[in-house]
């Protein structure tokens, strides 16, 4: 035996248990932490493909000459929400300026959640791809129908470090640190970059203002989890603003605005006082048994928030959580008006409730539901995707939209064309707080997409 191993035994003889346990969990700890870099360092653009997996790559193209064609761009934030490398976003918007300014698109940026990142292989990158993929399928076949060129399917990933520990069970202690980082990166950066992405929809309409013509591009934004929080946090004020902005006078109230064209959360961890102005601003009630501000048929859907009944993480570790910060704030009991098919009526709400439940698990803020059918729907080639708009536009209160495999019911709980969606979803669709990628829920996230963003006509 050498020296230096007979040195080291000695020394761990002399340690006592506790401390030699506490000096493991702190080794395993270190050697568990997380990569805090960035991944997408090459601003070559990268042509995907069964060889060529662009790994490194800020842009990349995927499915080149298909109907599944689609681009992705990747923007990353380091833990005090500041941009990783100024030129990687940059790379990206000189990279989708120019196709925005010739041809029309679909903008889709995705935040995501805790435990994932922009690593290569990273479960979300993937399943985000092939979201893609889909979307564009559903544009050539739309576009063929309205006898239109297909609009260029765009995407952007943006990523954060959603873990600081990569071991089993040890990373869930991560969760509360992770959340107070989201909000960081929501405040700090993140509102940025989106607000950029959102130029990149409408430079046609600066290039063409002698010449202007209906304008296609759309954006729409998903945050998942505390990826719903980043997106939320840097959004919250820029939706209120838009609302109050789309009152044209005090005679007039034009649709209301949102941010790009529909902003999805799903399953998004924050909590349900952060959305309590923007509910009632969405009601617009002023009193009992009056009626509530009356959207136009021509209204789209803004703000969607999914959340799972099966969601333990928001619905049970959230709570736990916020046990320990809320007995040190001052709560009330707010008497607040819904919109219902008999006009106003009173409800509660109680602060203290709302300031330790997501928003998504308060059952004060719903306004639908989500099921699967029993018997799905078979949509056809045939299937007329601009006649999706024309049944939204058709809500009654308390009706039910039947889709695909899903139900949408209204819960006689704010006006059926009301912007902001509180969607209580069925665990038969969404399984837990991860299992947001499924076939049916995918189909239906599509499906509001195609309601918010089919072109005029």
């Amino acid at each position: 035996m050498s020296y230096s191993t007979m040195t080291y035994f000695r020394f761990i003889r002399k340690i006592k248990i506790p401390t030699a346990l506490a000096l493991f969990g702190a080794l395993l700890t270190l050697q568990a932490c997380a990569p805090n870099k960035i991944y997408r360092d090459t601003y070559s653009v990268c042509y995907a493909s069964a060889t060529q997996s662009c790994d490194k790559q800020a842009i990349s193209i995927h499915n080149q000459g298909t109907d599944g064609d689609f681009q992705l761009g990747f923007v990353e934030y380091d833990d005090q929400g500041q941009l990783r490398d100024r030129k990687q976003m940059q790379t990206v918007l000189d990279h989708y300026y120019p196709i925005a300014g010739q041809d029309d698109v679909i903008l889709t940026v995705f935040v995501h959640g805790w435990h994932h990142s922009a690593a290569p292989g990273d479960g979300n990158v993937e399943s985000f791809k092939e979201m893609l993929k889909q979307i564009s399928l559903r544009e050539a076949q739309s576009s063929k129908q309205d006898g239109r060129p297909k609009r260029r399917v765009l995407g952007v990933y943006v990523g954060w470090r959603g873990d600081t520990i990569t071991a089993p069970v040890i990373q869930h202690s991560t969760f509360w640190g992770r959340k107070a980082v989201a909000h960081e990166v929501g405040l700090q950066g993140v509102s940025e970059v989106l607000l950029r992405l959102e130029e990149i929809v409408n430079v046609k309409a600066a290039i063409e203002q002698e010449n202007p013509k209906p304008l296609n591009s759309r954006m729409v934004v998903i945050g998942h989890s505390f990826g719903g929080a980043v997106v939320y946090t840097s959004l919250q004020q820029i939706l209120a603003d838009r609302y109050i902005d789309s009152r044209k006078s005090k005679n007039y109230q034009g649709n209301a605005q949102g941010f790009g064209d529909l902003v999805v959360l799903m399953n998004p961890a924050f909590e349900a006082m952060r959305f309590a102005t923007l509910f009632d601003i969405g009601q617009s009630c002023t009193e009992v048994g009056a009626p509530c501000r009356n959207y136009s048929p021509d209204q789209l859907p803004r703000l969607a928030v999914l959340t799972s009944e099966a969601d333990a993480a928001t619905r049970y570790a959230f709570p736990m959580g916020r046990f320990w910060v809320t007995p040190f704030k001052t709560h009330n009991t707010l008497n607040r008006l819904i919109d219902t098919s008999q006009n106003a009526k009173a409800i509660e709400v109680n602060e203290y409730s709302a300031d330790n439940k997501t928003i998504g698990h308060f059952a004060p803020f719903w306004t639908h539901t989500l099921e699967k059918l029993p018997n799905e729907n078979v949509r056809s080639d045939a299937f007329n995707y601009r006649s999706l708009g024309n049944r939204w536009a058709q809500l009654d209160y308390g009706s039910t939209l039947e889709l695909e495999e899903v139900a949408l019911t209204h819960l006689d709980r704010s006006h059926p064309r009301n912007p902001y969606l509180n969607i209580y979803v069925s665990e038969e669709l969404i399984d837990g707080h991860n299992d947001i990628w499924g076939e049916e829920v995918q189909h239906f996230l599509q499906d509001l997409i195609i309601i918010a963003t089919t072109p005029e006509r």
